[in-house]
């Protein structure tokens, strides 16, 4: 039988989760990612019985890759043996005792002011790089639905947009720099991130697009549309907003991704005001001691000497009758 059709096969476990209202419901982008996970692994394993898989062959496939990718294949198999369970394909999971895979990454570099200054200053107003990198730095919109948005989503003085990956329907108010920026791009065009041909871009080459910008500009290390995002999203915390109303704009649907941004603001302004408070109380600004000490009212010894005046208690003689 062709692969796929197999009774029992890890293949087609897969094949059926594919048709499953589950994986039907994901994002288009969520399915592409997962697809071509799964594809990898059932190209090797496809064949096998799926209910023969024990833990510790889910244990011996991870040991020979690399922690991002086992990371990623460990999350897939477990869907796969949930749904397959589910359904009666096979019974229980032997990937929930497997062992965990530790992945240590810093993600995707955020762009910083100076980043967005170069780039500026490089890119002319009314070129597709700058109006890219505007759009991602005032929408805050991820790479998918930043190549979509055009004039079919500006409603008055907002754009409106359903998130391709969480399905968050997003109004976003079109901040006055913005506006700057497109409200002269023909209303003809299919959106407001174009090629030199009048297409929208693809989603997988605005990627490079923007890093071959990036580089062109003179920024050193990754300088990708997500590190955009991440610029909008600390942008917005450092201005003051919550990470609820920062969630507003973006479209996150967890909260603890927010607050890595929230927390570092707030860090920002509560160290600044206990230096404030400290500086207050603690900080005595005396002159340098210069060639004219004792001449003048100006010196630390008369300063001094004030100081002590004013806190010398009243009704006791000093030590050193004046």
């Amino acid at each position: 039988m062709p692969e796929g059709k197999t009774a029992g096969s890890v293949s087609a476990a897969i094949a059926a989760y594919y048709g499953s209202s589950e994986f039907k419901s994901l994002a288009k982008t969520t399915q592409s990612t997962y697809r071509n996970t799964l594809e990898r692994f059932r190209k090797e394993y496809g064949a096998l019985p799926l209910a023969g898989m024990r833990t510790q062959d889910v244990n011996r496939i991870l040991a020979g890759m690399s922690p991002g990718a086992a990371v990623h294949l460990r999350k897939r198999l477990n869907q796969l043996f949930e749904f397959a369970s589910a359904i009666g394909l096979t019974t229980g999971n032997p990937v929930k005792d497997a062992k965990r895979i530790r992945k240590r990454t810093v993600g995707y570099r955020t762009w910083s002011e100076a980043d967005i200054a170069a780039y500026r200053a490089y890119w002319d107003d009314q070129t597709p790089q700058r109006i890219a990198m505007e759009i991602l730095l005032y929408t805050g919109l991820r790479r998918a639905d930043a190549v979509r948005v055009g004039w079919k989503h500006v409603v008055d003085d907002r754009i409106e947009i359903v998130a391709s990956k969480t399905g968050v329907n997003l109004s976003i108010p079109i901040h006055e720099e913005l506006w700057r920026f497109i409200k002269d791009r023909p209303r003809t065009d299919p959106t407001f991130i174009i090629t030199a041909y009048g297409q929208s871009r693809s989603e997988k080459a605005f990627t490079g697009f923007i890093t071959d910008a990036a580089r062109d500009a003179g920024i050193e290390g990754q300088a990708s549309p997500h590190g955009l995002r991440k610029a909008a999203c600390r942008r917005l915390a450092d201005a003051g907003a919550s990470a609820h109303e920062i969630m507003a704009i973006t479209g996150h649907t967890k909260i603890e991704e927010i607050l890595t941004y929230t927390k570092a603001a707030e860090q920002k302004r509560l160290s600044q005001a206990a230096m404030v408070k400290m500086a207050s109380v603690f900080d005595i600004k005396l002159p340098n001691p210069d060639t004219r000490l004792g001449k003048t009212a100006d010196n630390s010894l008369e300063t001094l000497a004030l100081v002590g005046e004013v806190v010398r208690p009243t009704g006791l003689e000093p030590v050193f009758p004046p």
